[in-house]
């Protein structure tokens, strides 16, 4: 029971530090990128840290438009998704690992 209190405690006496640092991070968030590619790196897709798709490149002569079509959805699946990982992982990190649900951020 005092096991549970005395992370309580550390966590209220971290609070004012870890907020700065959450709003730092969601700050910079739209700033962040991340990737993915398909078709032997002949589509590419970015997104931002805040899950906004910011380019999507296609090469020319990248296929036909349903097979252009799925590897797009892929790709920005795969974009998004390693967005979320990292944010989550920095999360961890301001907060200690808490696994504290932060409305706002994702």
């Amino acid at each position: 029971m005092f096991g549970n209190l005395g992370e309580m405690a550390k966590l209220m006496g971290r609070a004012k530090e870890i907020q700065n640092e959450m709003k730092r991070f969601k700050e910079e968030m739209p700033n962040l990128e991340f990737s993915a590619t398909g078709m032997n790196g002949q589509i590419k897709v970015t997104v931002s840290g805040d899950f906004a798709v910011k380019s999507v490149e296609i090469a020319s002569g990248a296929g036909n438009s349903a097979e252009l079509a799925a590897e797009i959805q892929r790709a920005v699946n795969t974009a998004l998704y390693s967005a979320k990982q990292n944010v989550q992982q920095r999360m961890s990190e301001i907060t200690g690992g808490l696994g504290l649900d932060l409305p706002g951020l994702m």
